[in-house]
């Protein structure tokens, strides 16, 4: 509380010194302005805490409000009292339609305006730690696995992160692409900017432009884009193949043009922005089916990254189990979970929800906290609805032979063993006691295909 700084805008002296030996007598620091230029100023060169603004300035009518919106272009989150001498139903309307936390007018009660300001501090505050927390729980986390795809992508976001060239991700939902956005964000040069996300899949088919570009109103305020908010930063524009065909065209114009306009707007904005975009769809039937743009996929698409379904690197669900174990038992404050890593439930399951799904699952084995290793194997078998290949035989393998039935049992077994192992046959070979050269020939007479 005594570090919160509030910006007190008015022309006013006597309203402006009055408002600051209120505040500061609440225990917070202030900071003041007596028309719009010295407002500006102040604005750009520290953020407040929570601002207090007198609708109508020096520079014309509701400067106040256009200041608000300079504010809230920089961050949206930080709450603005509007004060007036000309109050009216219309102008309290219009003022907390465009963003005010609240509106009060003069002569004010100051402990009306004090308990404004508490409520204003408190909810900054809130939200402040709420997003202190979700960049914490995001950045700590790790893009986790030695799998081939894994190692290569690692990779590809050291050489990527320090240019200034767009980043086409595709994969499919939950494998991890926002994490390598953020990844790359965090290594750039562009760490100090915002990050902003976009998500395609989310929007109504009539805000798209609105979300991207922002819109001047016929009162004068002005509603930020993505494209705005995300000036100096990187912009990732998540599933990007749900955008409208004739928005596209439009985000093309701006990618070879580096400007654009507002809805509604006369003036061009230029860009300065890096875009990542991502899709779990693949981009390039959407494009032989008409659903998105060539041309526009060929500018988006200067660097690529694959990132593959969990069930194609089965080598890494076992670091990932253990990674996330410990994520969540820190999370929940709980003792490490002991998981079997080798648990033939996870090892076997399809994972349609990818890495998201086996988060999801540790957390909730965290939060039944169970407290012996058959009671957490009961709960995944549960949870992934797979049945255990390993100690109940299957209905089908009752009725035939055993030599059929050993023969199934072995083609399931060693092509899990090859897939734990990335299909490296040295090594699937030690982990079953089996020479490499009986292990070639056992692979062969089951029609089992060696990985590459």
């Amino acid at each position: 509380m005594i570090n919160t700084e509030i910006l007190i805008i008015d022309d006013n002296t006597d309203i402006r010194n009055i408002i600051n030996d209120l505040i500061l007598d609440a225990g917070f620091k202030t900071r003041v302005a007596a028309n719009y230029n010295q407002a500006l100023n102040e604005i750009d060169k520290k953020l407040p805490d929570v601002a207090i603004i007198d609708v109508k300035l020096d520079k014309g009518d509701n400067d106040g409000l256009e200041l608000m919106s300079h504010i809230k272009k920089k961050d949206k989150d930080i709450p603005v009292i509007i004060i007036t001498g000309h109050a009216n139903v219309e102008m309290a309307i219009k003022a907390l339609k465009a963003g005010a936390f609240e509106f009060i007018e003069k002569p004010f009660n100051q402990e009306r305006l004090l308990n404004f300001i508490n409520r204003a501090v408190e909810n900054i505050n809130l939200k402040n730690k709420n997003k202190e927390f979700e960049d914490k729980l995001f950045y700590s986390y790790d893009l986790i696995g030695d799998s081939p795809n894994i190692k290569n992508i690692k990779d590809q976001i050291k050489k990527i992160s320090i240019s200034e060239s767009r980043v086409f991700i595709n994969g499919p939902t939950g494998s991890g692409k926002e994490l390598i956005a953020r990844k790359i964000y965090k290594e750039s040069a562009r760490k100090k900017g915002s990050f902003i996300i976009l998500n395609g899949a989310l929007l109504n088919l009539e805000k798209y432009e609105l979300e991207l570009f922002g819109e001047e109103k016929n009162n004068g305020t002005i509603s930020y884009g993505a494209l705005e908010k995300s000036s100096g930063g990187i912009l990732l524009i998540d599933e990007i193949s749900e955008i409208p065909f004739d928005t596209q065209s439009k985000i093309l114009r701006v990618l070879i043009d580096q400007k654009f306009k507002r809805i509604n707007g006369n003036h061009d904005i230029k860009v300065n922005v890096r875009i990542i975009c991502s899709s779990s769809k693949d981009i390039k039937k959407e494009i032989e089916n008409g659903n998105f743009r060539e041309d526009l996929y060929h500018r988006l698409n200067v660097f690529e990254i694959n990132v593959e379904p969990l069930k194609n690197r089965v080598s890494d669900i076992p670091l990932l189990v253990d990674y996330f174990s410990e994520k969540v038992s820190t999370n929940y404050n709980l003792k490490k979970l002991d998981i079997n890593t080798s648990n033939n439930y996870l090892l076997n399951y399809d994972w349609p929800g990818n890495v998201r799904e086996l988060r999801n699952l540790m957390e909730r084995i965290a939060i039944l906290s169970p407290d012996t290793p058959d009671k957490i194997s009961n709960i995944i078998k549960e949870s992934l609805k797979t049945p255990d290949i390993i100690t109940t035989p299957a209905e089908s393998s009752l009725s035939i032979p055993l030599k059929e039935a050993r023969e199934n049992f072995e083609k399931e077994y060693l092509t899990t063993q090859l897939k734990k192992f990335n299909g490296n046959i040295s090594k699937t070979a030690d982990f079953i006691g089996m020479e490499r050269s009986a292990l070639h020939r056992k692979l062969k007479g089951l029609g089992i295909k060696e990985l590459n």
